[in-house]
């Protein structure tokens, strides 16, 4: 489990480019406006992102405003990042491909100071098909949920401390709630809670010691 978004910094582009990346880009400048013939609008931009004389970075304009941004930051031939914009050109968040294969499978959400607040994941690529949620405190995750199921709900639960796991719940009978939930100290696990009322309070609680119940 990924227990840090790598990869990700939530910045808005200086300049951007086109929705065709090409794998032999242009080693000269790199920086190329297209215009639309009609009416003189900026529609795209081409960019070098690393320095290195290649185009990495492409993004639709509309006229000053960035509409949206892709890359191929390893330059491999294959896009690995996109940034999506809103109406009045506010980044509002970043896809990655985890998987490296072109197609964007995790989406980075800001919160207001800037760093990423959540990480939204999905295993079938499919942005309307999130099964995992990563949420952050500045660079340090804090809670995880998943839908191991395809049910559109959680039903696993994981919240963190110092990047230690602290607490892990499941769902063990699909009603959206949890039924058992472990909790860890430095690493160990110190306490089994089970058994949830009707407002979802753990009455069973089992405390561990030495890897054993007591």
């Amino acid at each position: 489990m990924r227990r840090r978004l790598l990869g990700i910094g939530i910045a808005v582009l200086t300049a951007a480019g086109c929705a065709n990346p090409q794998p032999e880009a242009a080693k000269t400048t790199t920086t190329k406006p297209t215009y639309d013939k009609t009416t003189g609008k900026l529609t795209e931009l081409t960019f070098d992102r690393n320095g290195n004389g290649r185009i990495d970075t492409w993004t639709d304009m509309d006229g000053t405003k960035p509409i949206r941004s892709q890359s191929d930051l390893n330059e491999d031939g294959k896009l690995d990042r996109w940034e999506y914009y809103d109406d009045q050109g506010k980044l509002v968040k970043v896809g990655l491909s985890r998987s490296d294969d072109g197609r964007p499978d995790s989406w980075a959400f800001s919160g207001p100071d800037g760093t990423v607040a959540r990480v939204e994941v999905s295993s079938a690529s499919d942005e309307k098909a999130i099964d995992r949620w990563e949420f952050y405190r500045g660079a340090e995750l804090i809670r995880v949920e998943q839908d191991t199921n395809a049910d559109g709900r959680p039903d696993n639960w994981d919240s963190y401390e110092n990047g230690n796991l602290k607490t892990a719940a499941v769902d063990e009978n699909a009603d959206g709630r949890p039924d058992r939930r472990l909790t860890y100290s430095d690493g160990a696990l110190v306490l089994i809670e089970s058994e949830p009322d009707a407002s979802g309070a753990f009455t069973k609680k089992v405390p561990v010691k030495d890897g054993g119940a007591f």
